[in-house]
């Protein structure tokens, strides 16, 4: 039935040659119960990215960015309100349905990089295409590995790799699935300024290239630039460019 609704959703897209909103909240809401009781990490936050389009979301450290990157990739779920992917309710599904969902759609790039540190760069990259039962998971990892300029690293282990090179690899990953959309938690946070620049030209390069939604956290002024749309956040609320 899922299925169903994003064909019928591209359809659409096509026929009125409009841009489709790819993310959507609405109204999203996030409490958590702490020994000194109820915490509200976010409150009343709305937003809408359309297809292609790129939206930075800045605001300071504890002000509720990762929680609601989070909810957006359906990793985790608001108290009260909607999110919908290319149309899609997820905060209507369970965890296997969002699953599927997000298999189908979504792309992730987390600051540390989540590699699996047992597996070499090209099986990392393989890893999730295998677990989709992509037919061509060795060709298409080898492909997005040597876009990113690591065609002659895929037999080094994470740990034989320096942090720009393992943020390539976490790059290559993300987009050899070929996401609708693609969540990135501080692509560079973890990284030197150089190498972070090189990321950063990398992560647009190919979001160009594949004309990929982009939704990301950053506190670099010239990612956010970078950007076509900014979002702040403030204790949890929006402070500037929600819907």
């Amino acid at each position: 039935m899922t299925q169903a609704v994003a064909t019928v959703v591209s359809k659409e897209s096509a026929s009125t040659n409009k841009p489709a909103v790819m993310v959507e909240a609405k109204h999203l809401s996030k409490e958590v119960m702490t020994q000194a009781g109820s915490l509200t990490i976010l409150k009343d936050v709305s937003l809408s990215v359309l297809e292609g389009e790129s939206l930075a979301i800045t605001g300071a450290s504890g002000s509720g960015k990762s929680t609601l990157l989070g909810i957006l990739a359906g990793l985790d779920i608001p108290s009260t309100g909607e999110v919908l992917l290319n149309q899609i309710s997820i905060t209507s599904l369970d965890e296997e349905a969002r699953a599927q969902v997000r298999a189908r759609l979504v792309g992730f790039i987390f600051q540390s990089f989540q590699l699996l540190p047992g597996l070499t760069a090209l099986e990392n990259v393989m890893l999730p295409l295998e677990l989709h039962r992509k037919k061509d998971a060795r060709e298409r990892a080898t492909q997005y590995l040597a876009r990113v300029g690591l065609d002659q690293r895929l037999q080094h282990y994470p740990q034989q790799l320096s942090g720009g090179e393992q943020q390539r690899v976490a790059i290559a990953r993300a987009f050899a699935s070929e996401p609708r959309i693609l969540f990135a938690d501080e692509p560079t946070g973890n990284l030197d300024s150089a190498t972070g620049a090189r990321i950063i030209d990398l992560l647009f390069e190919l979001n160009r290239e594949e004309g990929t939604t982009l939704v990301l956290i950053t506190h670099e002024e010239r990612l956010a630039n970078l950007c076509q749309r900014r979002m702040e956040l403030a204790a949890g609320q929006v402070v500037q460019g929600g819907v």
